[in-house]
């Protein structure tokens, strides 16, 4: 689906769920990762994660619209736009929206590995695990002073 294509259907649903119509830009953000959707309250646009659509169809990206959508209206009225607030909650009920959009699967992958590289100490043999490289010549082990060896989960687990 292009941007063109959920930009109508955005408007569609806009008009057909809510009776207003929807004046600003809709767009498909592959960066997003944690949400299903953002709405933008300066510019009143809205970014939807495209891998929902991929996992789990139509039906699950037309609630998070729905949901978007409702960040929209209550916003521009001057409402209670948030999550914690009750005209949210009322309308997003009224409209068939969803409160949280379901997990991807890929999601699950990542929180199981949380790290990459392993540092180790020459001397004491302790073990620091990172997300990022660092550069071994500028650090030490902080417990014993000792050098340390950088390594990568790969090989990590070759030994």
């Amino acid at each position: 689906m292009s941007n063109e294509e959920l930009q109508a259907w955005v408007e569609r649903i806009s008009l057909d769920s809510f009776g207003v119509p929807f004046l600003h830009r809709a767009s498909f953000n592959s960066r997003l990762s944690s949400t299903g959707g953002r709405y933008f309250m300066k510019s009143h646009n809205i970014d939807i994660n495209p891998h929902q659509l991929a996992a789990h169809g139509r039906e699950e990206v037309e609630r998070i619209i729905k949901h978007e959508l409702c960040h929209y209206h209550l916003h521009l009225r001057g409402r209670g736009y948030r999550h914690r607030d009750a005209d949210f909650k009322q309308l997003l009920a009224q409209v068939g929206g969803s409160r949280y959009c379901q997990a991807l699967p890929e999601g699950k992958a990542r929180k199981t590995l949380p790290y990459r590289y392993v540092l180790k100490c020459q001397n004491c043999g302790h073990e620091y695990k990172r997300k990022r490289k660092v550069d071994v010549r500028k650090y030490r082990c902080g417990r014993c002073a000792g050098t340390l060896k950088l390594l990568t989960l790969d090989d990590k687990n070759k030994s």
